[in-house]
């Protein structure tokens, strides 16, 4: 009686690996060699008691073409980040500003909405295992952010077709720092080619005005050990005002706060790193400097003393507070 129980559940066991194979297997295959694909989705991005959402709308054809579309969903800035035959963007059409990168992306890291890289993680990660649930399954697969190292784990939901539901990003702690959810997925659509022309996706409604004051300076709420605010300065500019606060200690760094400006040269600036997303808006990352905009004013960290994960702590803290000095 023992020896067939011991068949038995050997029998099961070694059919539920199947089982789960299958899944991961069906997943890989019904993405991994799509020519093009159109997606819409929301975002949700938590930091602490505050979260952050996104409506996001996704377009790729092969040959690198890529076209990341966010609308957030509070004030409905919207902000594009481009790859086309030409290099990386992150546009913001209402302020005409447009920003090119000598960079990799969506390469460079793990992307939540970005199907390909999502297929890249679980082909990678030899520890991937697939956990059932009612209707769906998810496939929980190691992440790769550098820029963000808490990070650490994803999950990515799945029905039984294999189709791709929602994915969550969880930190060292196992909280939930990311979500993406898919509305809608056309895979194999007809893309045309000018969806990722620079000037085509500039066309936008500008915005009417911009404050030329900085009403209120943002503080940082996360500062490192032993670091100060030593100094800080309100320079008048020809057509808006710029704040530079100085901290000194072990860590010292400098954040500008200036006033965003609408280009009117249709010139496209040419930045180094890659783009990224910085709690409400897409920033751009590189060793030893972010910088965004977010509600009119254009923000910069620059520091050569602090560790990307240093940077982007307090640019979240930045990006998070309300609280004023």
């Amino acid at each position: 009686m023992k020896k067939y129980l011991i068949v038995v559940l050997t029998i099961l066991l070694i059919g539920c690996g199947k089982s789960e194979k299958n899944i991961i297997n069906k997943v890989v295959k019904k993405y991994e060699d799509i020519s093009s694909y159109s997606m819409d989705g929301t975002l949700k991005m938590f930091n602490g008691e505050n979260t952050y959402s996104y409506k996001v709308n996704v377009q790729h054809k092969k040959d690198d073409l890529y076209k990341v579309q966010l609308i957030n969903e509070v004030n409905n800035h919207e902000q594009i980040i481009l790859r086309n035959k030409d290099g990386v963007y992150v546009l913001t059409p209402s302020l005409n500003k447009s920003f090119k990168f000598q960079s990799d992306w969506p390469y460079n890291n793990s992307q939540i909405y970005i199907i390909n890289r999502l297929i890249a993680d679980i082909k990678s990660d030899d520890g991937k295992i697939l956990e059932k649930e009612k209707e769906d399954s998810y496939i929980k697969t190691k992440v790769n952010y550098t820029t963000n190292t808490d990070l650490q784990n994803q999950r990515i939901y799945v029905d039984n077709d294999g189709n791709l539901k929602r994915v969550e990003v969880y930190d060292k702690d196992n909280i939930i720092a990311m979500e993406f959810v898919v509305n809608n997925l056309d895979i194999n659509k007809k893309v045309e080619d000018n969806i990722f022309d620079l000037n085509n996706n500039m066309k936008s409604d500008k915005v009417d005005a911009v404050s030329k004051t900085i009403d209120d300076v943002v503080y940082p709420m996360y500062l490192p050990d032993n670091t100060y605010l030593d100094k800080q300065e309100t320079i008048s500019l020809e057509d808006g005002e710029r704040v530079i606060l100085t901290f000194k200690g072990d860590k010292p760094f400098t954040l500008i706060e200036e006033t965003a400006t609408i280009n009117e040269n249709n010139n496209t600036s040419v930045v180094m790193g890659y783009p990224d997303i910085i709690i409400d808006t897409v920033g751009c990352v590189n060793t030893s400097t972010i910088s965004w905009i977010s509600n009119g004013v254009e923000y910069t960290i620059l520091s050569n003393n602090l560790e990307n994960d240093e940077l982007f702590s307090v640019a979240k803290s930045i990006s998070s507070s309300t609280i004023t000095k």
